[in-house]
This record gives structure tokens, C-alpha cells and sequence, in this order.
């Protein structure tokens, strides 16, 4: 294995894990949503100078085999609905309220294309159609469009929108055209349920300049230190591949994703038969599972309610995180949505936020050390983290400091163990995965909540999601929606998808020989689908003709380097050395003096038993009464709730 470097672009910190033969470093740095190159540069020094001594960026991407970056861009441009106006064109006779059907789908179309809609009439003659096209083109520019999708219907939707390709190029010159980008859905995807493929085809069109711009800045960058090999992007799929072959739907929620393919590595190498995962960020706890060492995916993946084309991981974002804002709301404490960011911060930031958050909560309990978070190079204010807290939880609920604080972080928890329970069925064994830079500090409370007695922080915990990129290939994967499963159109379409997928591989630098292929036949049935080999469709027909929709699905994969997990060895257990006693609030309202572990300094073997503190320059995790904790072979640190397994 040579350098690989994992980046995770998060919405408050950036993330980087650096691995070869010999070490694995970890840092990571505040994101500038203003400018995300200048973050990807800032992650890559700071990694540099961890690795060296010194920063020393040429010699860092001199050295670097692979580097792999998935970035919130896209889903920030969803969230705040900020991107281009774009322009539709429909078939004559589809009503675009079919694409406004509930609330998500009204508030998003308003946001992507408001009244910047028209028809035409594929079955015209090639006149009238010429003239229909310059007409509703024209109309749709005027309107202020910058962006076209066009999304016909019907079978032979791509043989029509062909034509009206054909008559674009014809009628608008480059030079007049050009400037305006047009997407044609059949190029994104051949699914042939309207709604579907056209959301996905407005969704890509809406990111695609943010992602473009920022990602072939970054490449740029890498291109001119002369980089090995070019920059991938990771997938919400799990793949990789290059930015000229990267699609912008493809890039929402690519850093949970991430996290969910280090889970499912985790999985399979302590053989458990589920994992929940808790991802706690600075706006959001992302929670999903594994069960049975795959990832839950929905067939039909929701971008903000909304149903798409591609299959996502079935993971549910819960506005709980490091910097939402807690507030008292008819007596009782509200958590989020709403969030501070990493810019003003929590009120302990010392950057000007006044709304109090957990952060500040933990800052006053003696969770966190004002002096070493962040690995020192942030000193925290308690002073503001008081101030904010009195006036807007203590008086508002009429109670002491303590009781406040103790009331804060019940109700995260709380809220945190219901996102937990979306996915928890009591009935069977379940380890709870905290990780993020804030997961492992509450993993416990939270845990006991849920009713969850296991618990693992990885040793990677601060930058799991960029650790988990690690496991992706380079792989691109194919869809085709199936009226006809007779052997000779069968064939016929499996010979288009593998045309394209070795088009797509020889672009990204490999021979179809160096690459494997896997090639299903879905059948899907409302949300549920069963694939089946293409030799088998033969058997199937019937319930072929009785599925909702037949799908042709390839992937083609190009595999390479992966980080290995030491194998389980026996050792004999030590107790850990304080490193200090620190005055914490204890769950029944008293202060009283914790030990506070390094991890660093901790090896196979160590056991201990909570209250503790484990202290790692880029995150705490707290250990509750009645909890011990376990450090194994590959310094994850093993939880159990004593009391619960004595039951």
C-alpha cells in the first residue's frame, strides 16, 4: 500500500486521514464555506506538516498514490437552496405539478425553477417542432434561465430527446447557446418514471456549477504540483472516480457515506451482526445501520424528501449536533434545528456566537478542557458559554446553573436516542459505532437512553467519514429501466452499459481487463427490490411481467489499495494511568473529580471502568458510571453498560 489520503469536507471541520505501510495521521481544520479550495489546501498542509515535522506540501502530493475527497457542497446548496435558475422543457401534456406534490417537492421547485417551464410536442413535424423549440427556448432565456433540463416521456423518450438535441445544436450556435448548459434526463439516468428521472435531472443540474467550480479549482491545485494520479471523488454510492466523471447528484451526502463504508469494514472484521452508527457532527447526528455486514440503502434515494433515480444509504440526519442551538420553548429545551456553523460558533468559540449549544454545556460540566480542545489550538471561554446559558436556558426555566445544564443534556440525548430508535428493534443485539469529532463525548447518555449497552469509538473517531473513503474503488456504476427481457434486446442493452462503462474506465486511466463486472437484473416491487443473474431472467418471466419496474443494473470496478485491520490477539488487561483528575457534573447533580485518560498513550489491553474521561487531541469520550471501557489490538475502545449485562 502506498500513500493513500482520505478527505472529508464537513460543514465545521475538514477532515484528513493519511495512510502508507509504516503510519496512519490524522489532523483536521476549520471549513471556509466561502471558498472550499482554500480548506482542501489548508487540510493537505496541515497533514503535511503532521507527517514531516514541517509543512511541506509538494513533497506530501509528490508521495501521495491516491487522494479521495467527498465535500458537502452539494448538500449545502440543497439545504439553503441556493444555485442557478433553472429552465424546463416537458412533454406537451405533462403537467409539471406532478413534481409538486407535497411540501419538500413545492418549496424545492419554487426554489429550482419557479415559472421557467414549458412544453413541446415531440410528435410534431420536424417544422413545427423546429419552431416549438426556438420558441420555448427563447421564452425560457428571457425568463432569466442559466441552466435548461429537458425531460421528455414515453419509451422512446431518448429517441425524442435526441431530436430535440439535434435541433438545438442546429438553431442555437455555440457561441449563442453555449453559455447556457443544457442536461437531457436520459443522459443522467434511463429511468422511465417521469417523476423520478426528471427531479434527478433538475437536483444534478442545480449543483453541478458549485461542484464544478470548486472541484476543478482543487484539481488544478493538485495538477500543478504535479500530483501522481487525479483527484477522486467519492461517491454516495461508495465508488470513486474521477471529477470529469463525477455526476453532482453523485455528491450529496458522499460524507455520511463514508462513514457507512468504514462501518460495514468495522462490521465485517468483528464479524457483528448489526452496528448502528452514530456520526455527530457540528449541525447534524447522522444515524444508519448495518445489518448482517451491509449497508441499508433505499432502492429510490430521498434528496430532501424528495425521490430520486439512485439508490442512497438509508441514513437519517437528526438536527443534533456540536453547535445547534438549544433554546427553551414552552417550558421544555428545544434542540435545533437551527445550528451556529463553525462560523460565529458556540458562544465558547469566543467568535461572537450567543446562543448557547452542548458544546457549552459540556465546557461547563468539565466534559471538555478549556485549554486542550482541538489538540490545544483553540481555547475555549467559559465565560461566554455561562453567560449565554443563564439567559437563555437557566432563566427562562427559573433553575440553577446545574440543573440547566444537567436539563441540556438530557434533552440532547434524548433526541439523539429517538434517531436511534428509527432503526434499534430491542429484539435483537445491536453495537452502537460514535464517531465524529462530538460523537464519542455523549455516545453513553445517549446509549442509555436508547436502551443500546455497546458501544465502539473507533480509534479513528475524529475523522471516521474520511477514514471510511479508504474502503471505496474506483468503480462506476450503470442503470437502464427494462419493457422488453427477450435475450436479443437483453443482450442489446448489457452491450450499451458495458460500452459506456469501458469508455468511462479508459477516462479514468484502466483497461476493461483490469477491471471486474457485476451484472443483475433488479426487479422491483414498491420499494423492495430482488436482483437476479442475467441467465436467470429466463426462469422469471412471469414475475418479470408482474414487477412495478425491471431495471438492468452494471458495475464496473477497478479496485485499490484498502487500510487492513490487525488481526484479534490475546493480551492481558492493565489499568490506564491518569493523566489528571478533572472536576466533572455527574447524572445526580454532583461535582465530583474524574480521571482523564490520554489516548495516545494507550495500548492493547488497557481496561478501566467509568467516570473517566479518554482524551485524544481531536476528540473526548466520556465513560458513565456503571460503563468499562476496553482498548483492543486495533485501539478501538470497546464499551459495555455492566449494569445492563448483569440483568
Amino acid at each position: 500500500m502506498g500513500v493513500m489520503i482520505t478527505i472529508d469536507n464537513g460543514g465545521t471541520f475538514t477532515d484528513v486521514c493519511l495512510m502508507d505501510k509504516e503510519q496512519v495521521v490524522i489532523t483536521k481544520t476549520l471549513t471556509t464555506p466561502f471558498d472550499l479550495t482554500k480548506c482542501f489546501i489548508d487540510v493537505l498542509r496541515a497533514v503535511s506538516t503532521k507527517r514531516y515535522g514541517q509543512e511541506n506540501l509538494q513533497k506530501l502530493l509528490s508521495e501521495a498514490d491516491s487522494i479521495r475527497y467527498s465535500t458537502t457542497a452539494g448538500t449545502n446548496a440543497i439545504v439553503q437552496k441556493k444555485g442557478p435558475r433553472l429552465g424546463l422543457i416537458l412533454a406537451k401534456g405533462k403537467n409539471p405539478s406532478i413534481l409538486q406534490e407535497t411540501d419538500d417537492e413545492r418549496s424545492m421547485f419554487s426554489a429550482m425553477v419557479h415559472d421557467r417551464v414549458a412544453t413541446v410536442d415531440p410528435e410534431e413535424s420536424v417544422e413545427e417542432l423546429e419552431a416549438s423549440v426556438v420558441r420555448v427556448v427563447n421564452q425560457l432565456l428571457a425568463s432569466g434561465t442559466n441552466r435548461l433540463v429537458v425531460s421528455l416521456s414515453g419509451q422512446d423518450l431518448i429517441e425524442k430527446e435526441n431530436v430535440i438535441r439535434k435541433i438545438m445544436l442546429q438553431k442555437y450556435p455555440r457561441h449563442l447557446l453555449g453559455a447556457v448548459p443544457v442536461l437531457f434526463s436520459h443522459e443522467l439516468t434511463e429511468d422511465h418514471d417521469d417523476k423520478k428521472r426528471t427531479w434527478s435531472a433538475l437536483i444534478n443540474s442545480f449543483l453541478h456549477p458549485g461542484m464544478e467550480r470548486f472541484l476543478y479549482n482543487a484539481e488544478n491545485v493538485l495538477r500543478s504540483s504535479r500530483v501522481k494520479n487525479p483527484l477522486l471523488i467519492f461517491h454516495n454510492d461508495g465508488n470513486s472516480a474521477r471529477v470529469a466523471k463525477t455526476t453532482a447528484i453523485k455528491t450529496y451526502g458522499s460524507g455520511p457515506r463514508g462513514g457507512m463504508e468504514g462501518t460495514k469494514a468495522l462490521a465485517q472484521h468483528y464479524k457483528l451482526p448489526a452496528l448502528l452508527t452514530l456520526d455527530v457532527g457540528g449541525t447534524t447526528s447522522d444515524i444508519g445501520l448495518i445489518r448482517n455486514e451491509k449497508i441499508s440503502e433505499n432502492l429510490y434515494g430521498e434528496i430532501e424528501g424528495i425521490p430520486t433515480s439512485f439508490r442512497l444509504s438509508d441514513v437519517i440526519s437528526v438536527g443534533a449536533g456540536g453547535s445547534s442551538i438549544l433554546k427553551v420553548n414552552a417550558e421544555q429545551i428545544q434542540v435545533g434545528p437551527e445550528s451556529v456553523g463553525a462560523a460565529p460558533g458556540p458562544a465558547c468559540f469566543g467568535r461572537g456566537g450567543q446562543e448557547p449549544t452542548i458544546t457549552d454545556a459540556n465546557l461547563l460540566m468539565g466534559i471538555l478542557d478549556a485549554s486542550s480542545y482541538f489538540g490545544g489550538n483553540m481555547v475555549l471561554d467559559e465565560s461566554r458559554a455561562r453567560a449565554a446559558i443563564e439567559e437563555k436556558i437557566a432563566k427562562p426555566l427559573g433553575v440553577k446553573m446545574e440543573a440547566a445544564l444537567l436539563a441540556m443534556e438530557k434533552a440532547y440525548e434524548n433526541k439523539i436516542a429517538e434517531g436511534l430508535a428509527h432503526y434499534y428493534e430491542r429484539s435483537e443485539p445491536v453495537t452502537l459505532l460514535a464517531f465524529g469529532g462530538a460523537g464519542p463525548m455523549n455516545a453513553c447518555g445517549a446509549a442509555e437512553a436508547a436502551g443500546i449497552d455497546s458501544i465502539i469509538v473507533p480509534r479513528m473517531a475524529a475523522v471516521f467519514s474520511a477514514f471510511g473513503i479508504s474502503f471505496s474503488d474506483i468503480a462506476h456504476e450503470y442503470q437502464a429501466s427494462l419493457h422488453d427481457w427477450t435475450e436479443g434486446t437483453l443482450q442489446a442493452k448489457i452491450s450499451e452499459l458495458q460500452m459506456r462503462a469501458e469508455r468511462d474506465m479508459y477516462a479514468e486511466g484502466y483497461a476493461l481487463s483490469e477491471c471486474h463486472t457485476d451484472i443483475q437484473v433488479l426487479l422491483v416491487k414498491g420499494s423492495e427490490a430482488r436482483a437476479i443473474g442475467v441467465d436467470e431472467v429466463p426462469g422469471y418471466v412471469e414475475e418479470l411481467n408482474d414487477a412495478d419496474d425491471v431495471q438492468l443494473h452494471l458495475r464496473i470496478v477497478k479496485p485499490i489499495s484498502h487500510f487492513a485491520f490487525q488481526s484479534k490477539h490475546q493480551t492481558k488487561q492493565q489499568p490506564p494511568t491518569p493523566e489528571r483528575y478533572q472536576r466533572m457534573l455527574q447524572k445526580d447533580g454532583k461535582w465530583a473529580q474524574i480521571p482523564v485518560y490520554d489516548f495516545g498513550k494507550m495500548t492493547n489491553g488497557v481496561f478501566g471502568e467509568g467516570p473517566a474521561l479518554i482524551e485524544d487531541p481531536l476528540f473526548t469520550c466520556r465513560i458513565l458510571k456503571g460503563w468499562t471501557f476496553q482498548v483492543n489490538e486495533n485501539l478501538d475502545i470497546f464499551i459495555k453498560d455492566e449494569r445492563r449485562k448483569a440483568e
